[in-house]
Formats: C-alpha cells, sequence, structure tokens
C-alpha cells in the first residue's frame, strides 16, 4: 500500500508535472482535515508524510499532566513516559492515530481535497508557464466560436481571441489552426484566461523574426512597425552590418519571405522602409513610393509638412489616407501633406500680405518669408527676433513689427486672407490622380482614321460632281494628291468594303 502511494505520486508528478512536494502537502491537508471531521475540530492533529514509509501518519499532541481531566486534550505522565521516557509534566506529546477508522465520508473529503489541490497546482503552472511566454508567437486550433470569439485549444489548456482582435475579414471554423500573439495573461478563479490577437503590430513583427533568419540573429533590426489589420502594414529596418541591405533581407529570394507573411495575414500588403537616424529622411522613406520634393520641419509640436508635386498628391496620401496614417505611426511624427501648387500659392499670399506693411517691396517680403516671418508671425514677434535677418536695424525692425500689427488688426483682414489663397492657389483636383496638365486636345487613332477617311470622301465627292479645272494657260489642272495617311486610309476603307 506504502509503495502504491509512492508511485501514484510519482506518476502524477510526471504526468501533470507537479512537483512532489505540492502533492505531499496536498495529501497531509487532505488527511487533516477528515482527521478533524472524524476526531473532532477541537483536537490538536497533525499530518506529516513518512518517506520511508510512504504513507500520511497523524499525530494528535496532548498535554502531560498529573491528573487528567480531559482526555482529548491531556495525558498522563504514566502513559506519556511510555512514548517517551525522558518527557515531563507539562510537555506536549505526539500521539499517533489510526488511520483505519476512517470512514467513507472522510475519505470522500480527502479525495476532494487533493483533487482540488491538483487542479489548483496545474492551474499556477499552466500560468506561470504561459506568462514568461508573453509577447510570443502561439499555435492553436479553433474549437468554437462564443459571441464572436473564438475559443482556441493550445494543448494544455484553452486561449481567446476576441472580435475586436481579429483581422477584418478573417473567417474561421472549428478545426482550422489559427497562430496569434500572446498579448495578455490573466488568473481568475477558474483558471489563467490567455489573451491572444491579430491586430497588433507586433505580430508583425513576430512573424519577420519567425521567417528572417537576419532579423532573428540580430543583424537586422526592426525598428518600428504600423498596420492598418487586413489592408495594409509598414515596417521600418535597418541593419547593424553594412554588407547586409535590409529591406532584402526581408523581402528575400524573389519576395518569398514577405510572401510567406502576407499569406498568414490574408494578403495585407506590407511595405519594408529603411530606417534613418535623421527624421526627416525617415519620413521620407515611409512616404514611398511617393515622391517628396520639400520637408517642412516643426520639431516643437513633432510634425512636419510635405510638399509633393501636385501629380504625387494622390499617392502621398493613399486610399483613404492609408499612407500618409500608418507613415505618421510609424515615424511618430504628425504629417501633413501640401501640393505644389497649393505650397505655391502659399507663398505668393504670405509675400503679398507681406507687402502690405508700408516699405516692404517684394524683396524684403521674400527675406521675411525666407526667414520664417509671415504677417501673423511677424506681428507678434519682439524687433530682437528679426535681428536674425542680416543688415536688419533695430529702427527698421521696429517699424516692420508695428507695420505688421497694423496690418494684421484689419477688420476684414482674415478674409482677404482666405479670398487671397483661394485665388492664388491654383486648382489641383484633377491632377491629384496623375492626370496630365489643361494641353492642346490631342486626336486618338480612330479619331485621325475617322477624319482622315472623311477627307478622301470629300475628295471623291468633288471629282465625280465637279469638271475638271484648267489652269490660266487653258491645260488641264492636275488633282490634289491625297496625303501618305489618306491613301493609307482609303485603301483600308476599300479593303472593308471589298
Amino acid at each position: 500500500m506504502a509503495s502504491e502511494l509512492v508511485r501514484v505520486i510519482e506518476q502524477v508528478e510526471k504526468e501533470k508535472g507537479i512537483e512532489k512536494a505540492v502533492l505531499i502537502e496536498a495529501l497531509e491537508s487532505a488527511m487533516l482535515m477528515a482527521a478533524k471531521k472524524r476526531f473532532g475540530l477541537e483536537r490538536e492533529i497533525e499530518a506529516q508524510f513518512n518517506d520511508e514509509l510512504g504513507e500520511v501518519e497523524l499525530f494528535e499532541f496532548k498535554t502531560v499532566s498529573e491528573r487528567v481531566q480531559d482526555t482529548r486534550t491531556e495525558i498522563s505522565l504514566k502513559e506519556a513516559q511510555k512514548l517517551d521516557p525522558e518527557v515531563v509534566l507539562g510537555d506536549s506529546i505526539g500521539v499517533k492515530l489510526d488511520n483505519s477508522e476512517f470512514g467513507r465520508i472522510a475519505a470522500q473529503t480527502a479525495k476532494q481535497v487533493i483533487i482540488q489541490k491538483v487542479r489548483d497546482a496545474e492551474r499556477d503552472i499552466i500560468y506561470n508557464e504561459f506568462n514568461v511566454r508573453k509577447g510570443e508567437l502561439v499555435s492553436g486550433v479553433c474549437r468554437r466560436i462564443e459571441k464572436g470569439c473564438l475559443i482556441i485549444d493550445l494543448g494544455r489548456t484553452d486561449a481567446i481571441l476576441p472580435g475586436r482582435e481579429q483581422i477584418p475579414g478573417e473567417h474561421y471554423r472549428p478545426g482550422d489552426r489559427v497562430m496569434g500573439y500572446l498579448i495578455d495573461v490573466q488568473q481568475t478563479p477558474r483558471g489563467p484566461k490567455i489573451v491572444l490577437s491579430r491586430t497588433c503590430p507586433e505580430l508583425l513583427i513576430q512573424l519577420f523574426h519567425q521567417e528572417v533568419p537576419e532579423v532573428a540573429e540580430g543583424i537586422v533590426q526592426i525598428k518600428s512597425a504600423a498596420r492598418e489589420p487586413g489592408v495594409r502594414a509598414k515596417i521600418a529596418v535597418d541593419s547593424r552590418d553594412p554588407d547586409v541591405d535590409p529591406v532584402g533581407a526581408c523581402v528575400g529570394v524573389k519576395g518569398v519571405r514577405v510572401q510567406n507573411v502576407v499569406q498568414e495575414l490574408r494578403g495585407e500588403k506590407i511595405d519594408i522602409v529603411p530606417w534613418d537616424e535623421e527624421d526627416s529622411r525617415f519620413v521620407c522613406n515611409a512616404l514611398a513610393p511617393a515622391e517628396v520634393q520639400k520637408v517642412l520641419l516643426d520639431e516643437e509640436n513633432r510634425s512636419m509638412e510635405i510638399v509633393v508635386a501636385d501629380n504625387q498628391l494622390s499617392l502621398a496620401i493613399g486610399k483613404r489616407g492609408q499612407n500618409v496614417k500608418l507613415a505618421s505611426m510609424l515615424t511618430g511624427w504628425k504629417i501633413d501633406i501640401v501640393s505644389e501648387s497649393k505650397m505655391t500659392g502659399r507663398l505668393e499670399a504670405a509675400r503679398t500680405l507681406l507687402q502690405r506693411i508700408p516699405d516692404v517691396d517684394e524683396t524684403m517680403a521674400k527675406t521675411l518669408y525666407h526667414f520664417g516671418f509671415e504677417v501673423e508671425v511677424l506681428a507678434s514677434s519682439e524687433p530682437a527676433a528679426l535681428k536674425a535677418i542680416p543688415g536688419m536695424a533695430d529702427e527698421k525692425a521696429q517699424a516692420l513689427v508695428e507695420g505688421a500689427k497694423v496690418v494684421v488688426a484689419a477688420p476684414n483682414f482674415a478674409e482677404e486672407k482666405a479670398e487671397l489663397l483661394e485665388k492664388l492657389t491654383p486648382v489641383v483636383d484633377s491632377r491629384k490622380a496623375g492626370a496630365p496638365l489643361p494641353s492642346s486636345k490631342k486626336l486618338s487613332a480612330d479619331e485621325v482614321f475617322a477624319k482622315l477617311k472623311a477627307e478622301v470622301r470629300a475628295q471623291e465627292t468633288k471629282d465625280a460632281g465637279e469638271p475638271e479645272a484648267m489652269n490660266e494657260a487653258g491645260e488641264q489642272a492636275p488633282l490634289a494628291q491625297p496625303t501618305e495617311g489618306a491613301a493609307e486610309a482609303k485603301t483600308e476603307e476599300e479593303t472593308k468594303d471589298n
């Protein structure tokens, strides 16, 4: 019996992964609870596991007294000396109890306590196992769908993939394999709650760690990532080895590596851009494939104004603003896309308003604007701030600031500025998608053919209905020879008629 208990403990330890000490503690607690139910709660009983005998022993502790008044808590000196010859009055001595006296109810109670202890130990093991794996990729099988949430079997336990963490448009059925990013592990009374995600940017990063050996080894680093789940994503990569191209390493031969990631994300388009220490270059890389012409930097508000050609405007913004939104998330800068025409109109409007200040000509207006002084900025600046302009005297700076205040204080200044911007800014809506600028109308091949055919028919009608023309010398005038294109058109028309 003893050896059988030890064998059971070892088997449970091996199968469940529960330490032997935890199982022994559960056995001692179960036997103690059963003993107190059997002998009474007021009795002082302890349970100890005997490794040599392989059983749980129960000891009831009693006080050694000269006169025993309560046999449940006291023992006589004579009886105590039989157990321990060195015992004296007032000592506490343990008396071993007989386990065979336990009834069916006590045994059932012990069984329930052991089962509960084992369950608690399993929950702690599962929680500790997945808690250290937080931030990793896990894979499991979809078991069922409850209120839009996927219940995924991870083997030892289940995980949950909430609806908000699922990629829009994805559909799973029971039995499908699901890969997710472990974002949270919570300990609950019903066991550990494991939450997965398929929408976070960390999932994209971990997939590249899995597919690209250079990323896993740390040669290529993913500096940042941004996603619009199911639609488009951007990652910024950098290489610690000058001989390794970070973008090429992530793309792989014939795009195999990035295509594996795209397939896992159900066709989500991925832009891989090189990271740069200089923020302006990094933002320009993030806006690819759009070509940037000029960057206006505002470090205080951490924002950038990007100037692009008129036919690049829609490309820079992207469908529903995806490109500029992801670029802003990737770089951490607030980005505003401005067309070249709009920037030119804004520049002309600013110079025109500056020329309203007395003694400010076109050259001075360009100089003030070059140093960042628009009329509103100039009105709110101190004269000392204009000393950055070469050759600016104190009296001139004071006069410019006072003149700017007068211009800005005009009652209809805001309306005039808006009208001026609208007047000087060209309409570029027709060129947002890369349409050509308005020019002379070009005929298509069909229109050219129709025009030539009409000329040939007009010539045939003229030849059939009018007499031969004579020149001044009374000789027959030669007929007008058709052009080479007209002749080809006529030949093709005759072929069709035949």
